[in-house]
């Protein structure tokens, strides 16, 4: 018997399905493809085809940077020509200093950027607000010569998290480092 198999279709990919999740696109760029598809009732495999190729959306992440003032550079340049000219007097000297940031760590669940994606046909320059006087926890960590310090929560008495300020700052240097 030589008969034919029958050609397969695909419904997914159909013009009210491209309709729908365009719509709910623009209604909600931030929804993930596995939300969206759970949502629409179409297969998330279906579903990213029809954001490629169909709408020809992109995904975006959110990226947060901190803002550089015009002051910055000149103090840049000026640290760096501090240390080659202490270099030049002392060789060692850069294995001496001692590189050091905070950290804050947001305890109300606060969004994780890292799985943070937007879909658009352009860059959506989305700003994410948040609340202000989050309770959150502050660490510092430093290094030097290949050696890291740290890491020192800052916490008062009752073991709760403070704000950094020159006190404390203060306590952690003699008391820590």
């Amino acid at each position: 018997m030589d008969s034919k198999l029958p050609v397969r279709h695909c419904t997914s990919r159909s013009l009210d399905n491209i309709a729908a999740v365009s719509e709910s696109v623009a209604q909600s760029p931030g929804t993930s493809i596995r939300h969206r598809s759970q949502q629409l009732d179409i297969p998330r495999s279906t579903m990213q085809r029809i954001f490629t190729k169909d709408l020809h959306l992109l995904v975006y992440k959110i990226q947060l940077t901190q803002e550089l003032k015009p002051t910055d550079h000149v103090q840049h340049r000026e640290f760096v020509n501090w240390v080659l000219e202490n270099q030049k007097v002392d060789g060692n000297f850069s294995k001496k200093i001692i590189f050091s940031d905070e950290a804050h760590f947001q305890l109300d669940g606060c969004v994780n950027t890292q799985n943070c994606r937007i879909w658009g046909a352009e860059n959506p320059r989305v700003i994410h607000g948040k609340l202000l006087h989050v309770q959150r926890a502050t660490v510092w960590c430093g290094f030097w010569a290949g050696r890291v310090i740290g890491p020192y929560f800052f916490k008062n008495e009752a073991r709760n998290s403070v704000t950094v300020n020159g006190v404390h700052y203060r306590n952690m240097i003699t008391e820590f480092l």
